[in-house]
């Protein structure tokens, strides 16, 4: 089956759908990805061929799964809505597996919704009769490393792991620390697509308490070696569970509402700053 993934990556968007579509698309033998090269993306990073997009027009998605006959789109992109997906669907004939955050009405084949608060009953009268529904924390995209690091107890070397998803677009990870007691040992994760990297540099070098990593390739096992975690509601809450760590969530946008709300409900420590 020839797989084609719609997703984007930049530093404003951040980095979650592409980190995740590269999980699941290990299931599928034949797959290639189709994103628009924006400032700080992860294009170059993708280990499959990648047709980069002049435009978030849906007609040149048609014109691409008609040229390369692709058989199966996954949407993961929050600007393609039902009538988008219907659309592609008339015009290609294509099977569809959509990605869900927000419990928005898709015109899809499958609907895929990771999230911890996700039920199948969530998504009556918004997908067709006969959609595959793909709904909760056992659908949960998580590498590999997270199920093998939650295996170990590690000691704790770090008081905390500050992470506000790989480019913090709300330049908040100072704020943040600054909050935390300044006789604890910090670790500051991000990415090199960060746009206050440079500040965040100055800041830990005036720090000593706090030490950044960017682009740090054991993030489990970082966060296993921390007492407390302090996250975005994002795809780093699926990650902490697994873990079982004891965290705090951090709502930074509309569409970790939802899953903060839910933590909430289950007596986890969210604090919102929309």
């Amino acid at each position: 089956m020839k797989v084609l993934f719609r997703s984007d990556s930049s530093s404003e968007i951040g980095f979650g759908h592409i980190k995740r579509d590269l999980i699941f698309a290990k299931q599928y033998e034949d797959v290639s990805f189709a994103c628009l090269d924006l400032e700080g993306s992860l294009i170059d990073e993708i280990p499959y061929p990648v047709f980069e997009l002049e435009s978030e027009s849906i007609y040149e998605l048609v014109n691409l799964i008609k040229n390369q006959k692709f058989e199966l789109l996954i949407i993961d992109h929050y600007g393609i809505n039902a009538d988008d997906e219907k659309l592609i669907k008339y015009e290609t004939g294509v099977k569809i597996l959509s990605f869900d955050d927000d419990l928005r009405a898709h015109h899809c084949d499958i609907l895929l919704n990771v999230n911890a608060y996700a039920k199948a009953s969530d998504y009556e009268g918004l997908v067709p009769f006969k959609c595959e529904l793909r709904c909760g924390f056992s659908y949960a995209l998580i590498r590999d490393e997270f199920y093998e690091e939650s295996k170990k107890e590690r000691e704790k070397i770090y008081d905390f792991f500050v992470c506000l998803g790989a480019t913090d677009i709300k330049n908040l990870s100072i704020n943040v620390v600054l909050d935390l007691p300044k006789d604890k040992k910090i670790a500051l994760a991000t990415s090199s697509a960060n746009k206050n990297l440079t500040k965040l540099t100055n800041f830990v070098n005036e720090n000593p308490n706090v030490k950044l990593f960017v682009d740090y390739e054991n993030l489990a096992q970082l966060m296993n070696e921390s007492n407390k975690l302090i996250i975005s509601a994002s795809s780093l809450v699926n990650e902490a569970l697994i873990l079982k760590a004891k965290f705090k969530a951090l709502c930074l946008a509309k569409n970790q509402q939802k899953i903060a709300a839910w933590l909430a409900q289950k007596g986890y420590e969210v604090e919102y700053k929309l």
